[in-house]
């Protein structure tokens, strides 16, 4: 056995069926492996960007990790900026890139580029074999590290002739990992429990900020089961967006610049803010000093270094959200919160939306909660980047469904790769992708990939002619000097959905969007949804 034909029966062990990537010289043996393999199918990407994304998607489904490939040089570069994406997101992913010869590292030779030194940032852990029996172990840590603690990419740079280079001992693939120094803690300290327990029993006004590491960590039923059982609120950051059913009397909505201002005004009106699996960055609370000034802030993360980043914990407690929150549900909490929740609900049917939408074209919040409103209840909505996802975040109907983003980096053209590889990952679901006329044109060559493998994603464009949000800031903040932004009448979608055997949907008006949606979600082939959208709609 070589070291290439070692990778996929360490794949095959993990129970990999899907890969996702693109093929080159210095990854050749691996592909020549992967060709006897009768387990894993190797799903042709046309971008290896695009590789990455698919594989966030499958693994955001699985809840495991996912696997990309790519070869050297170029191939390996283009990863990037998807490892960048999962990285902040903190989703798992094993990235098997080839490399040149070893003999020939350093040396500057065709293609050869130091994807170590490139990713150290962003990634969370990364090898370059150079020894063909240190596969299995190598392997066995990837997918343990990728999975456990904050989760997050690991990357695998192996040299061409690494590949080829035979086994000299039997393989074998590890039952257990041990890693000295990496040993993630996923128990509650005691004291520190204890102490969370007295300062929520002290209360008057709890509220969980739940984010995207709720879900990451599974926990999404665990957390809403402690809240209903004590009567505690809940918002959510954007990446948190599906912790809670929008029909839940205890979901206030998402927080931040693009939240529901009632949320907002929650987090500023609570004597007890219960942060659970979020950074609060500065698109959640712009100004976090002064919040940390005026209310107690319980910080509970996988990882220490998240807490206390940018918003200051006067408990921080670091852990497993499944094991805290198991713990905390069989816990002395005696509260009442009946008269906070009160006070929330008023400021939630008080509260005036007052931003004004163009009459011309869609109204893009109206279409998104249509949309949201007639997917399936456990339906996959698979938001991009720009206006189109801070219009999804605030306006999508939470049922028993995943609400996929990228809110980390912001990575436009997220949206397409990452549904085709959660639609990969569940077949049965129904996958919608919807992202701006500019993000669409970043990932479109994938319309070929769903074409060949006959994968049933539904795309809504929302098309303003724009590069939406940067003209939005434009306006705002440089006296709507409009530069660079403009995307004109193109392309053709109509076109294109032809070009990639898609059915083609169009709706310019609010009165045809219920019927043209209900069109679009029955087609029973891959669809291409255009909703017309004045470019004078802001977010906010």
């Amino acid at each position: 056995m070589n070291a290439a034909e070692a990778i996929v029966r360490c794949l095959e062990e993990e129970g990999i069926t899907k890969i996702f990537g693109i093929p080159g010289v210095a990854i050749a043996p691996f592909y020549e492996a992967l060709y006897h393999s009768e387990t894993i199918e190797q799903v042709l990407m046309r971008q290896e960007q695009n590789a990455g994304h698919a594989a966030s998607g499958y693994a955001r489904i699985s809840r495991r990790p996912a696997v990309c490939v790519t070869s050297s040089g170029p191939g390996a570069t283009n990863l990037i900026t998807a490892l960048a994406t999962a990285y902040a997101d903190s989703i798992p992913i094993i990235a098997i890139t080839g490399q040149v010869e070893s003999h020939l590292l350093g040396r500057d030779v065709f293609q050869e580029a130091d994807m170590r030194g490139a990713t150290e940032s962003f990634v969370k852990y990364s090898y370059l074999v150079q020894n063909a029996d240190d596969i299995p172990r190598i392997m066995k840590e990837a997918f343990y590290i990728a999975s456990t603690g904050r989760k997050g990419p690991v990357l695998i740079d192996i040299p061409a002739d690494v590949q080829r280079a035979q086994l000299k001992k039997p393989f074998t693939y590890p039952s257990e990992v041990s890693i000295r120094g990496y040993k993630p803690n996923t128990r509650g300290n005691g004291q520190q429990m204890a102490k969370v327990v007295e300062a929520i029993n002290h209360s008057k006004k709890p509220l969980i900020v739940a984010g995207g590491g709720v879900i990451l960590g599974n926990g999404e039923k665990l957390v809403t089961a402690f809240c209903e059982k004590n009567q505690i609120p809940l918002v959510t950051t954007m990446m948190g967006v599906g912790v809670a059913a929008k029909s839940n009397p205890l979901y206030f909505g998402m927080l931040g610049n693009n939240g529901k201002p009632y949320a907002n005004r929650a987090v500023a009106s609570s004597d007890l803010l219960i942060v659970v699996g979020a950074r609060i960055a500065d698109r959640a609370v712009p100004r976090p000093e002064n919040l940390e000034k005026s209310v107690k802030v319980i910080h509970i993360d996988i990882d220490s270094a998240e807490i206390g980043k940018n918003l200051g914990p006067t408990l921080p407690l670091v852990g497993d959200v499944c094991e805290i929150f198991r713990e905390l549900l069989t816990a002395d909490v005696h509260i009442d919160t009946t008269a906070w929740l009160s006070s929330l609900e008023e400021m939630k049917h008080s509260t005036v939306d007052h931003r004004k939408f163009s009459e011309l074209g869609v109204n893009p919040m109206l279409m998104v909660k249509t949309l949201t409103e007639k997917m399936e209840d456990d339906a996959i909505y698979v938001a991009d980047v720009g206006q189109n996802q801070l219009w999804s975040a605030d306006n999508y109907v939470m049922k028993q469904g995943r609400f996929l983003t990228t809110g980390g980096m912001g990575t436009m053209g997220y949206s397409i790769p990452a549904a085709l590889g959660a639609k990969l990952c569940r077949p049965e679901a129904q996958v919608v992708a919807v992202c701006g006329d500019g993000s669409f044109q970043m990932s479109m060559n994938e319309l070929a990939t769903i074409a060949v493998n006959h994968v049933n994603v539904k795309v809504l464009v929302v098309k303003n002619r724009y590069l939406g949000l940067v003209r939005e800031y434009q306006e705002k903040h440089y006296d709507s000097h409009y530069s660079g932004v403009r995307l004109h009448d193109y392309p053709k979608h109509e076109k294109i959905a032809e070009a990639y055997d898609m059915d083609y949907f169009e709706c310019s008006d609010n009165e045809s969007l219920p019927g043209v949606i209900d069109q679009f979600l029955a087609s029973g082939r891959a669809s291409l949804l255009v909703c017309n959208v004045d470019s004078a709609n802001n977010t906010v």
